[in-house]
């Protein structure tokens, strides 16, 4: 059986985690990550929102933070300047400027070889974007844009999208970078529910459904992407409804069961996993303060 690379379904960029399990007086919130995270298996999306287990940086999500960072950075270039020559040297600069505000990314490398072959491996990234799209066309409406909206039950969507481009006649395309391996085909569902949740939240907001979800993965030279209508937004709408009441279900009974799949061997926590002998810490008390947040995947993606 063919499983999706970890860094498909997990998320390879790093920021501060924004927990889901949101304060009672603005509601609870949900993003497309923790979606998936419960989706994937109830004991990790615990050990995320309410836990809040730090998740030490990798190697393959520093290299997610790196490429998505010189992406943003490029469309601040002039139009004929973005070029892939320019496109690489923007990748030590924001290197530097990501590894000075989180250390734990520079710690990652510390061995100067190994951080240069790390760093050569973003180039081939780099330059594989540069043959799906040519960016002195682009003129992308938003970039690295937090959205947030609130459906009719109260439960708040929100995340980042990394970039919204706006045609001229208004036609709305919603862009995601990945830096991990394509998913199969039978995976390929999964993929999207991501970008029908940002579609989700930007018809709530705009009053309009976008006109194409596009998800690129970069490493492999390969664009997938899917033309939403309202039934399938209604339909995701419903998913997610359906979805938040399974996990307040689950917050009620402190019923958080993992689910094993061959991902399993790329979790942070399977140390804590009764599946594999491990114990989990003790619940925190309901109404008591969450553990303190560690940098982990970005949270909101």
């Amino acid at each position: 059986m063919s499983v999706p690379c970890p860094t498909v379904l997990f998320v390879e960029e790093m920021v501060l985690a924004i927990v889901d399990d949101a304060p009672e007086a603005v509601g609870p919130a949900l993003s497309p990550s923790r979606a998936a995270d419960f989706m994937t298996c109830p004991l990790l999306y615990r050990f995320r929102v309410i836990d809040r287990l730090p998740e030490p940086p990798t190697v393959a999500t520093a290299r997610g933070t790196l490429v998505h960072a010189a992406l943003e950075r490029l469309f601040d270039l002039p139009a004929a300047e973005r070029t892939p020559e320019a496109g690489r040297a923007l990748l030590v600069p924001e290197w530097d400027r990501l590894a000075a505000e989180e250390p734990g990314l520079a710690a990652l490398f510390p061995d100067e070889a190994e951080r240069a072959s790390w760093l050569e491996s973003a180039v081939a990234i780099m330059d594989a974007y540069f043959t799906l799209e040519d960016p002195r066309r682009l003129e992308p409406a938003e970039r690295e844009s937090y959205v947030e909206t609130t459906l009719d039950s109260g439960l708040r969507l929100r995340g980042y999208i990394d970039r919204l481009d706006v045609a001229p006649g208004g036609e709305i395309r919603i862009v995601d970078y990945k830096t991990g391996r394509a998913p199969r085909e039978a995976y390929e569902a999964s993929a999207l529910f991501q970008m029908k949740f940002y579609a989700l939240v930007i018809w709530r907001l705009r009053g309009q459904v976008p006109r194409l979800l596009q998800l690129m993965y970069l490493t492999e030279g390969e664009i997938l992407r899917y033309a939403p209508d309202e039934s399938d937004l209604l339909a995701t709408e419903r998913k997610i409804s359906a979805l938040w009441q399974a996990i307040e279900r689950a917050r009620t009974a402190g019923d958080w069961r993992p689910r094993p799949s061959r991902l399993c061997d790329w979790c942070n926590h399977k140390a804590l996993c009764p599946e594999f002998g491990g114990t989990p810490p003790p619940l925190p008390p309901p109404d008591g303060p969450p553990a303190k947040a560690g940098t982990t995947a970005r949270s909101e993606k």
